[in-house]
This record gives structure tokens, sequence and C-alpha cells, in this order.
């Protein structure tokens, strides 16, 4: 069984509800069937009624079983503008620029439902940018309790099995923070621990990775991964890690036994967390195409409930394949 295929079985186990905002595009009232027949979540769309359902038979998308909430006709949009004020009131946000972004914003909306616990999760991006997935989420969701930094990981899938466990490695911090420091990274890694767990099922073993392995360089850039690794041993945290340490000491056995004797995750890394963006951002995109390994995600991690931010270039399956990761991660 692939890695979506038993993403999907798990999901399937315990029903979540997820709410798809951005029911104006097509390829999300197509997903939400996709997601519907194979009952990987409940679906809930936002937007009006008359509206989704015509839109839904134009495109040829059946979506009966999902749930359509419209804002303006919701019994509980008054809870959810006093939260909104309450949640902003540092801001200086009045109820009336609450009321229009609670009727007007249904990533903000779909947001709420979450924080409220009328939805599990949400998926969204696919007609917004990512910078407005992301602020509707940190502003009404917030980040998890003891973790600062909204990150993102990316499940790499490879063919041949010979890295990770059989074949699954997680990398992160590929599409968010540009430049962490060392108290984002260890929140990355904590977080892309937490997602190792609960999405793949693995016992996350955690590089640090940087151009150095065990003090094999000096450079404040191998100082910050050090000091990354100092600040997760004093949150006394519940995987194994190590690090700093090259790519190759992370992933082969033979390397890892050479460079980094003493450790238990050199040579047997299954999340690597990249010291920058760049990095991340590189390293996943050069295996992605000269591996031919599958890249799932970018997965946000690190908010106190699951959303997940989609490609405006995304296919029908893109999303319904996150759709079922949100629904893991609940």
């Amino acid at each position: 069984m692939g890695l979506i295929e038993s993403i999907k079985e798990n999901a399937r186990k315990e029903l979540k509800t997820i709410v798809l905002p951005e029911s104006e595009d097509e390829r999300v009232l197509k997903a939400a069937q996709i997601v519907l027949e194979e009952k990987t979540a409940n679906v809930i769309l936002i937007g009006n009624e008359d509206t989704i359902k015509s839109d839904a038979a134009s495109c040829g998308a059946n979506i009966e079983g999902a749930t359509i909430i419209d804002p303006k006709s919701f019994d509980k949009i008054d809870a959810y503008i006093d939260e909104l004020v309450e949640l902003r009131k540092k801001k200086g946000l009045s109820r009336e620029e609450a009321t229009e972004i609670m009727t007007t914003e249904p990533r903000f909306f779909g947001c709420m439902m979450v924080r409220l616990g009328d939805a599990d999760g949400l998926v969204a991006g696919s007609n917004s940018p990512t910078a407005d997935v992301l602020r509707a989420a940190i502003q009404v969701i917030k980040t998890a309790p003891g973790i600062n930094t909204v990150s993102s990981t990316f499940i790499m899938e490879t063919a041949d099995g010979k890295f990770g466990d059989n074949g699954l490695i997680l990398f992160a911090d590929c599409a968010v923070n540009p430049e962490p420091n060392a108290e984002q990274l260890a929140d990355i890694a904590s977080a892309t621990a937490a997602t190792a767990k609960s999405v793949v099922g693995l016992e996350p073993r955690v590089a640090m990775l940087s151009f150095s392995t065990m003090g094999s360089a000096k450079h404040p850039l191998v100082d910050k991964v050090q000091y990354a690794c100092e600040i997760l041993e004093d949150r006394e945290v519940d995987f194994a890690y190590d690090g700093e340490m090259q790519a190759d000491a992370a992933i082969v056995e033979a390397i890892g036994a050479k460079k980094a004797p003493n450790s238990s995750v050199a040579g047997k890394a299954n999340v690597l967390v990249f010291p920058d963006l760049q990095s991340g951002n590189i390293g996943y995109k050069l295996v992605q195409r000269f591996a031919g390994a599958a890249a799932h995600g970018p997965i946000v991690q690190g908010l106190n409930k699951p959303v997940n931010d989609l490609s405006r270039g995304c296919s029908v399956e893109d999303i319904s394949n996150l759709v079922a990761i949100t629904a893991t991660q609940c």
C-alpha cells in the first residue's frame, strides 16, 4: 500500500470534518466528490447554497452528502463575530470590522469553525496565496501550546526505499520560514516529529542538518544548528534527534557510523530539518526531480488545529489527498 492509500485508510477509521472554503473553484467541488466517495472525511463547503449547487452541476461534481454553510445566514454567526473581536481586541478590531471579515472572508470563517469545534480542519489555497491562508490560520487558530513557529514539511516518498523508513523521509521547513533562528529550528523539529507520528505513522529520528558534522566546521551558521539541539535538550522532547550533521551522515549508515559514531540518529534519520528555507526548498526539489520522488505537501504544522495550504496550480487529486492528510492530523 502506497503512502497516500495508507493515509486514506487511516482517515476512514474515524471520520473528521474538513472545511473547504473555496467553493467557487470547480476543482474543490470535484475534490469534494472524491472525498465523499472515498469516505476519507466529512466535507463542509462555504458559500451560497444555490450558487454552490449550480456550480457543482455545471462542472459535473456530485456533492451530495456535503454540508453547505452560508456565513450570512449561519445561526452561530454572532458567536463567531464575538470570538474574532475578542481575539483581535489588542489590534483594535471593531465589531463592524469583524462582521465584515466573518461574512465575506471564507478562509477566516472556516478557521473559526475549526477553532470553535464545528469542524476539525481546513484545506484552502487553490484560489488564494499562501499568505492569505496562513494569516487566517495564525490569527484565528493560533499556534500549538509550546510552539511559536508555523512551519511546513514535505513527505518525500522514494521508489527504491533506500533511505528513511522504506523510502519515506520528511523534509522541513521547505515553504514557510526563510531564515529560522535556533529556537525556530527547534520548533520546526518538534512539529515535524509530530507530523511524522500522526500522519505517516513513523517513530521520528530527527537530523538537524548543516554543512558540518559534530563540530567538523566552525561558523555562525553551524553555531545556530548546535544551539537548536541544545534547546531541544532543554525542552526534554520525546523523540530522537541529533546534530549538527551533514546530509550524507544523516541518511547513509556507513557514513553516519564514521562521522558520528555515537549518534542514535546518524545514518538512519527519517526527518531532515534544514537550516534555512533556501536549502530546504532546493533540497526537496532536487530529490523530487533527480530521484523521481513523490513530494507530498507542503503540510502546515505548528498550528493549534490543522490547516493546510494548496498550491494555486493544484490538481483535483492534490486537494482530495490533502484533505485525507489533514484528517489524519486532527
